[in-house]
């Protein structure tokens, strides 16, 4: 949201913290039932996890959203699942096929045919949308750290610790950053506000909650068809907000997703058995 002059009410890292406080606002209740259920030697995979799943990615989103569109910043969401697949056989001994092996090069391909067509005359805006792609790495790798350090805990309980865990650093954040000293009475910062709480507590809290139960139902499957909607949701608000939408990126969209099929190919076949 902007002010009369256009500026932003909110920056950036106040919105992200703002986000993380109410997300862990939310879960605290439930902090304490969740302490006594994860194993002590469990507890610090749970937050590294608050931190790969949730810290990191709001402050990478909300940093590189304040220069590049939403449209653009959904459509490189949509390489997590590769990234989902190389770190699994990087540094957890998934299987790579080669169809995956071949997803994930056409994939990445898509990417920079995106990154060259958005660039052009755009230079400065590149390393924000670099930011993007390094929050669907910490995405990626937090999706192989819950399947395979996190199997036997519940998705509640992980999901409480992990953000609870934020509360104390994104509140110092929103403290040094200025957040309290600004008139937060006035109505356009109450909503501001009302919309940063809005979106930590749904979709942060809940969605960390629905996310945890997810990937230890599904895994890498999960990410991948959650990943087909995420970049035509943004490009459609992208459209309602004004945001130039053009045919080379929406080439550059259907690349990626192809990509992030072919590497997925036998996981979501698999999952289609199992619905039958």
């Amino acid at each position: 949201m902007f002010d009369k002059s256009g500026q932003y009410l909110l920056s950036a890292w106040q919105v992200a913290a703002l986000r993380l406080c109410a997300a862990g606002l939310v879960m605290l209740p439930f902090v304490v039932t969740a302490w006594k259920k994860i194993p002590a030697s469990l507890r610090g995979n749970v937050i590294l996890s608050g931190w790969l799943g949730s810290f990191f990615p709001a402050f990478l989103f909300c940093v590189a959203e304040s220069r590049i569109d939403s449209a653009l910043a959904g459509t490189l969401n949509a390489v997590t699942p590769l990234f989902t697949i190389g770190i699994g056989w990087l540094f957890y001994k998934s299987i790579i096929t080669k169809a995956s092996f071949w997803g994930i090069l056409i994939g990445f391909a898509g990417c920079i045919f995106l990154f060259l067509h958005k660039s052009a005359g755009r230079e400065s805006e590149v390393g924000y949308a670099l930011l993007v792609v390094l929050a669907t790495i910490c995405y990626g790798w937090n999706v192989n750290m819950v399947k395979d350090k996190l199997p036997g805990v519940g998705s509640l309980p992980i999901a409480s610790l992990a953000l609870s865990g934020l509360l104390p650093f994104a509140g110092i954040i929103l403290v040094t950053s200025g957040y309290f000293s600004l008139p937060l009475l006035e109505t356009p910062y109450l909503r501001a506000s009302a919309a940063g709480f809005v979106l930590g507590a749904v979709g942060t809290a809940f969605a960390s909650v629905l996310f945890y139960r997810l990937v230890k139902i599904a895994g890498v499957i999960f990410s991948s068809l959650v990943t087909y909607g995420i970049p035509f949701v943004a490009i459609g608000w992208g459209f309602v907000y004004g945001e130039k939408i053009t045919l080379l990126q929406v080439a550059a969209l259907c690349i990626i997703l192809s990509g992030v099929y072919l590497a997925n190919r036998t996981n979501v076949k698999m999952l289609q058995k199992q619905t039958r």
